[in-house]
Formats: structure tokens, sequence, C-alpha cells
């Protein structure tokens, strides 16, 4: 379980307006951490977790309990509540101190999980373009209700939340390079876009500047955290060939050859970004990779290896 303490800052996420959009954009990362204060976990069957926030507001907590899966809904998410033990603490909602949270337990109606990432694979941010400006006009001056996803999208993630049968309720992991100031940014986004709902894994934007030579990328190291805590779940990983994700995926999948299933790389429009993953993956056979031009492409692909009904 994870997330964050911060002072409310009223931001509109339907925001309209270069104004307003600018505002909200200077609020999301001018945020105002709660460091080193007390939560209260409380699960639906009275269990009460304690944990401390750290330097920036982050809070984890990494427990082995039983009976769990019994609390869930159908597709495997099960409801909390967060409470500051100190009850002077600034709070929103009314200045309610019942703050409401969800943690995903994937159930046996799982046959495999999704891990997805987001920038240039299910929403276009120029990622590719010349120091990523595009990014940052997307990013600051679009709201999340003007932003639209890559086509067919959605219905291709549906079905496999659903599977080979159409009945299963296949866990998604949405995990990007985005800093975690823009998680309600994304979760709204995917929320007004019908896509199915699933953990979104980000990094902390003071560690975006901080990267050393050898280091693996956050994003690498949140898939393979994933990996580990499924040990008996396959996965499919699904990226797009602008950035990194080609030479994550195949280290992965070497690494956890019996975990990884398919890899899908959305195509960019970038002539040598495409050469070099044609010939990365050229001679490439250890299991099924194909590099997007469509989502139907996609969805013919995975009918073919059963993936979804």
């Amino acid at each position: 379980m994870r997330g964050r303490a911060l002072e409310d800052e009223t931001i509109n996420l339907e925001q309209k307006g270069l104004f307003g959009l600018l505002i909200n954009s200077f609020k999301r990362f001018e945020s105002d951490e709660i460091k080193h204060t007390e939560l209260k976990i409380t699960l639906p069957n009275g269990t009460i977790l304690k944990t401390t926030t750290d330097d920036h507001g982050y809070f984890k907590i990494d427990a082995q309990l039983e009976g769990l899966s019994a609390l869930t809904n159908d597709d495997g998410w099960l409801s909390f509540e967060v409470a500051y033990d100190d009850v002077n603490i600034k709070r929103s909602i009314q200045n309610s101190n019942r703050f409401p949270g969800e943690l995903l337990i994937p159930g046996i109606k799982a046959e495999y999980g999704v891990i997805s990432d987001i920038d240039d694979t299910i929403i276009h941010t120029g990622v590719v373009s010349t120091l990523k400006w595009k990014v940052l006009i997307n990013s600051i001056f679009k709201s999340a209700t003007s932003r639209i996803p890559l086509e067919g999208a959605a219905d291709f993630y549906h079905k496999l939340h659903r599977g080979s049968s159409g009945k299963h309720a296949n866990p998604i992991f949405y995990v990007s390079h985005s800093p975690w100031n823009l998680y309600r940014y994304l979760e709204f986004f995917l929320k007004q876009n019908t896509f199915p709902k699933g953990p979104i894994l980000l990094r902390s934007f003071k560690d975006i500047f901080k990267k050393k030579s050898g280091d693996r990328p956050q994003k690498h190291i949140e898939i393979i955290n994933i990996l580990k805590a499924y040990p008996k779940f396959k996965f499919i990983l699904i990226g797009d060939s602008g950035e990194h994700d080609a030479d994550i995926y195949i280290e992965i999948a070497d690494e956890f050859p019996t975990q990884v299933t398919a890899i899908y790389l959305r195509s960019v429009k970038h002539r040598k970004k495409m050469l070099r993953i044609r010939a990365l993956f050229k001679n490439y056979d250890q299991i099924p990779v194909l590099l997007v031009e469509s989502s139907d492409e996609a969805i013919e692909h995975a009918r073919e290896h059963s993936f979804i009904a």
C-alpha cells in the first residue's frame, strides 16, 4: 500500500483556459508535503495499520495479512480508510479526517497480468519531440479532459482485462516515468476515457534529475517489484518505441523468462528510433513481440495467441 500526504491545493481537473491551467500546473508541482506524520489505515475487517510519512510526504506499508481476498469486489479491489493521528493537520473534504483508498488484490479469476506504460502508449505526449517540448505543452497547458487517448487503446485494454474467456479479471498496472505530482491528472484521464482501473506507479519528482550512471530507471524497478510480488503470474508488457521501453522489456524478459509472456510496443513517428527498435527485435524469438501500428492490429495478434476472446 502506497500513498502521499499533501495539503489540499483545490486543483480543478476539468479546468479550462490558459491562465487557469498554468496555475494548476504550478500548484501540482509546488506541492506542500505533510512530513513525518503518523497515519492510521483501517481495513474493512477492522484491522488497523500504522505508518509515518517521510521527508516528502510519502508512505508505504508492506505487510503480510491473511483473509484480505475475501473482502474485495469481483475485480479484486479492497477499500480502506486513511486518517491522520494528529487531529490538527490541515485537511480537506469539509475538514474530515477520513480519506478513502483502494488496494488491488488479484483474485482467482485472473489468468495473467498486464503492465503498461502511459506516455505515447495510451496517451499521446510527444516524448520523441525535440527537447520533449510537446511533453511540456501537453502536461502543462492541456487539461486531463482535453487529452485524447490513442485510438482503440481503451477497447484493447478492456479485452486484456477480461482475458481469453471474456470473464476474467486480469489486473492492469500502469507504470510511467512521469512524476507522482501527475497522479490525479493521469487517474482522471484513465477514468474519463474508460480505461480499466488499475494501480498507477510513477516516480518521485526529486529523483528525475538524479539518475546515476548504471542505475536502473524507476520504471524498470517498479516492473521488477510487480513481478516479484506475483511470482506465479505471467505478464504482458506494453510500451512504446520512442524511449527505452524496448530495452527495459527485453532485459526483464531475459531475467524473468517464465513470467513475461508477450511484449507490445506502439510504433512512433521517428525513423531513427523505429530502425533501432526493429533491429533490436530482428532475431528475437523467445516470446511473441509486436510493433503495434494500430490497436486493431494488437487485438488481432492477442486473439491469435489466445490472450483475449
